[in-house]
């Protein structure tokens, strides 16, 4: 009966990953090589195609680095502090998770907009970042804030404070503990997030859509760039470039994956 029952329980989770993601994902690859090689290469060489998934590359990974740094200063910080309005931080933190994207960038287009205080003072001195390529690496900032400290904070939360004081009493400074002691034990949480937040910048599209200004060539994304290509009837072409982002957001998945399987001994 327990073998039955866990049969059907795998059978189950198998359908379901089959019917939400395995099967949409290869209706991607079916349309992306519809055509031909020739043609998925052709589509995903156009001149405009290729600066827009560069530029999302290249965005992404900036935003990567500086999740990483700031989002395990701000898992360790609430871990190991408590402090007045602690728990509206946390709050605050995971709004980018449940606001529509499209809200993010009208949030974002209004603050650094003319009509606001630091939008004015920005524009006073020379500082544009709406419709330039900052203006992108702000909304990808902003979507993914919470992807590493939301795994990196559990992991610091964790850790036996007794490693930790040990460091102290050993004579060992502030500076030295972070890196000796608590990073090593959050570094898996720190490539697991930084990781998800590069694969969730590739993909972001509605508040991106709103700042950036979508210049071909310029501050156009590859997200927004598809959507330009299904509202101009060109479906092999929107289908070439997903699925060029898809196959790179799984290729970083599975070895972050992988290697996280090794460092647990798998």
């Amino acid at each position: 009966m327990g073998r039955m029952y866990q049969i059907a329980r795998r059978s189950v989770v198998s359908a379901y990953l089959l019917l939400l993601v395995a099967w949409p994902i290869s209706a991607i690859y079916i349309q992306g090589f519809s055509n031909g090689w020739n043609d998925f290469w052709k589509e995903i060489t156009n001149i405009l195609a290729w600066k827009a998934i560069i530029l999302t590359l290249k965005c992404s990974a900036i935003v990567t680095l500086f999740q990483a740094v700031a989002g395990t200063w701000v898992a360790f910080v609430l871990a190991r502090y408590h402090f007045i309005g602690r728990s509206l931080l946390n709050a605050l933190i995971d709004l980018p998770f449940s606001l529509p994207t499209s809200v993010s960038g009208v949030m974002l287009l209004s603050l650094f907009g003319p009509g606001h205080p630091i939008g004015r003072w920005l524009n006073e001195h020379g500082i544009s970042i709406l419709y330039q390529p900052y203006s992108i690496m702000v909304g990808m900032f902003f979507v993914t804030f919470p992807f590493v400290i939301r795994t990196v904070q559990p992991l610091m939360e964790k850790l036996d404070r007794a490693e930790e004081e040990a460091s102290y009493v050993l004579g060992a400074g502030k500076v030295y503990t972070f890196f000796r002691v608590l990073l090593p034990h959050a570094f898996p949480g720190v490539i697991a997030g930084s990781m998800l937040a590069f694969c969730r910048s590739l993909s972001e599209f509605g508040a991106l859509s709103i700042i950036s200004g979508n210049l071909p060539g310029k501050t156009q994304v590859a997200s927004v760039w598809i959507y330009g290509e299904i509202e101009s009837n060109n479906i092999a072409g929107a289908s070439a470039v997903s699925v060029v982002l898809i196959t790179i957001a799984f290729v970083v998945l599975l070895a972050v994956n992988s290697w996280q399987k090794r460092s647990d001994g798998y």
